[in-house]
Formats: C-alpha cells, sequence, structure tokens
C-alpha cells in the first residue's frame, strides 16, 4: 500500500463507542464497587499463597480494571478471540499487576474462578506476568517486559482503523515504567498518526520497587508533558469509583477528534488495605499469614472466595 493510501486509513475518523455490550453492563455503582472488593480479596490471596507477586499496584488499579471490564468495555469473555475484532480491547502493559487482572477476567468469565489459586505455580496459565504462550483467555500480548505494552496497543488501534473497527483500545502503564524510553517514542508516534482509538490510563500512585518515583528519576507535570507530544490529556481519582465511570465516559465521548488519549489515574499503592497503602514497600512483597489475615478482614467477601 502506497503512503499516501495508508496515511488515508489511519486518518479515518473512528466513531465512538457505537457497539452494543457482549456482556451485560454493571451499572451499579455499590456492585461495582462490592466486586472491587472481591478483586482485592483475590490478589491478596494469590499472592499469599504462593509467597511471590506485586500485591501493592495490583490493589491500586482493582477500582479501574473493575470498572473496564464490568462497565466501560464491550468485550466478549464467551468467545475470545486474539484479533479482537468488534470488540474494546485492553492491554496490561506494567504486567507485574497481573493478578488483578486474573481476577477481573476469572470474574467475567472468561475462564474458572477456581483456576486463580494456581497463580504463579508450576505449569498454571495465571504466570507472574501475561504470556500467551500458555493459551489463556482474555491475554493478547505478553508484557511485564516493562515499556512495550503502549508500542503494541498503538499498533492494535492502528489495525482497528484499517479494519473500520469502531472499537477502542485501552493501555495501562506504570508511572514508574514511564522511565522507560520506548514510551516516549510510542507517545510522540501515536499523536503524530492521530490514532484517536487509543485510551492510555497511567497508573500515578508515584510509587516503585526502590522507593518514590520522585527519588528514583522524577519529572515535572505529566499532564504537560503528554499535551506537548500532542495527546488529549485527562485526571482522575483512579480509587473513587464513580469518578472513574464519569472520567471513562468522557474519555470515549473524546475518541475520534484526531489526538490519543491520556488519562492520569491518581491510585495509591495498596488501597483498601490500610497498612500497605502508601509504601513503595509492598510493590513486589506478599503479605504473611498474620497479614493476609488481616488485609482480608478489611475486605469484605461479596462474590464468593475461589
Amino acid at each position: 500500500m502506497r503512503k499516501t493510501h495508508m496515511n488515508k486509513f489511519l486518518k479515518t475518523k473512528v466513531i465512538s463507542h457505537i457497539c452494543p455490550m457482549y456482556s451485560a453492563a454493571v451499572t451499579d455503582v455499590n456492585k461495582l464497587k462490592n466486586i472491587a472488593s472481591q478483586v482485592r480479596r483475590d490478589i491478596v490471596r494469590m499472592v499469599h499463597a504462593v509467597q511471590s507477586g506485586h500485591p501493592g499496584g495490583s490493589l491500586g488499579c482493582a477500582d479501574y480494571f473493575t470498572a473496564l471490564y464490568f462497565h466501560i468495555m464491550n468485550h466478549n469473555p464467551n468467545h475470545f478471540t486474539i484479533e479482537g475484532h468488534g470488540e474494546d480491547i485492553f492491554i496490561l502493559s506494567n504486567g507485574h499487576i497481573s493478578p488483578a487482572l486474573y481476577s477481573v477476567l476469572a470474574r467475567n468469565g472468561y475462564f474458572p474462578i477456581e483456576e486463580l489459586a494456581t497463580f504463579r505455580k508450576l505449569n498454571s496459565r495465571l504466570q507472574g506476568h501475561p504470556t500467551t504462550m500458555e493459551h489463556l483467555p482474555g491475554i493478547r500480548v505478553a508484557t511485564g517486559s516493562l515499556g512495550q505494552g503502549l508500542s503494541f496497543a498503538t499498533g492494535v488501534a492502528l489495525q482497528k482503523k484499517l479494519d473500520a473497527d469502531p472499537s477502542i483500545v485501552y493501555v495501562n502503564l506504570g508511572d514508574g515504567e514511564l522511565q522507560e524510553g520506548q514510551n516516549w517514542e510510542a507517545i510522540m508516534y501515536a499523536a503524530h498518526n492521530q490514532v484517536d482509538n487509543l485510551i492510555a490510563t497511567i497508573d500515578f500512585n508515584k510509587q516503585q520497587i526502590d522507593g518514590s518515583t520522585v527519588d528514583i528519576m522524577g519529572f515535572d507535570n505529566l499532564r504537560n508533558k503528554f499535551e506537548s507530544f500532542g495527546w488529549l490529556v485527562m485526571e482522575m481519582n483512579g480509587n473513587n469509583m464513580e469518578q472513574i465511570l464519569q472520567k471513562m465516559k468522557e474519555a470515549k465521548e473524546k475518541t475520534g477528534m484526531d489526538k490519543p488519549i491520556a488519562v492520569i489515574m491518581k491510585t495509591e499503592m495498596g488501597a483498601g488495605v490500610d497498612f500497605m497503602m502508601g509504601s513503595h514497600k509492598w510493590h513486589g512483597i506478599p503479605p504473611n499469614d498474620q497479614q493476609l489475615a488481616d488485609a482480608l478482614a478489611q475486605l469484605p467477601e461479596t462474590l464468593g472466595d475461589y
């Protein structure tokens, strides 16, 4: 295809989210909050069982992932395909928070809930970082080598434009992950090519494995940085369900306007478990038996434990 023709295709407007939901959306905010509580229980139990994994960021993103899979996205858990034609697609770039993703996938019916008990075990499909090699429904790319998810998501979004597919591509990145240079190449590329069916959320908890992002490799005003690269930027509290629903609704309405969208999602590391909140120490440390009991005491069992 000649370059001039390619540019014509890539600049085709993508009409905002008009496809019907494959799975019934949960519209009651309190129900979504209850689901998020169960997702948090799943997270701490998975990580505790194998004494390995990343509870902090997983807990921080539990509200957003719950809203995404139970309300926001148009997706079909009953017939998963790698291509995802006619469906919204989600890419978890910061793959180490896989417990949160595995929980919402299982609770949506992508695979049996009981399979959560195999997390990080030998021969499990639920590896520490998501991988397509295990053929786990809901996983379309291997992630966890930080900095690569946005490039992949941009490619998927471009393919949807070429296919005249009006669906949206979502990708989640960590704020510490933005220290990887490949992100900024993708940020520049997506804006230049008007990839306006792409919504990137940045988990802005200001923590990474070695400490505060400000101390490790801080940057000033993330919003200005994305805007200077040509993105449309929004901000939200990623631990407030009402705000998540409202802001993501606005983000979807802004697709098709020639700009990719970045949502700076302010979250709390370890949200929902008081002794984990706000500390980088829980980035990749599992709870012991007593800490698990203390965490579960704070998280109501709403859907039944696996």
